[in-house]
């Protein structure tokens, strides 16, 4: 299965926001998007658990998906499973 979502503006993490991503939970790799020039893709971003959970649902995915809050262990889980370093990754907020 594959979530798509679309390009959308690059936002600024800070400690203490609650943000979560849709990652797979066969080996933790996060939705992303598309962006021309950057490189790795951005992982899109929700402002609560409970967006990123009805976007999975609206999807057809609760199988195949979990909200995961980005905390500094989660990013770093990333960063890993994206093959690149925590420096390296970008970050797109969702609409809606």
């Amino acid at each position: 299965m594959r979530l798509v979502v679309a390009p959308l503006h690059q936002v600024n993490l800070r400690r203490g926001d609650d943000v979560y991503a849709i990652v797979y939970k066969t080996d933790g790799f996060p939705i992303c998007c598309q962006v021309a020039g950057v490189a790795p893709d951005p992982v899109v971003t929700w402002n609560t658990e409970a967006a990123a959970k009805a976007f999975i649902s609206a999807k057809g995915g609760d199988a195949e998906f979990q909200p995961v809050q980005l905390t500094d262990d989660a990013m770093d889980k990333l960063a890993k499973s994206m093959g690149c370093a925590v420096e390296a990754m970008t970050f797109e907020p969702y609409p809606g």
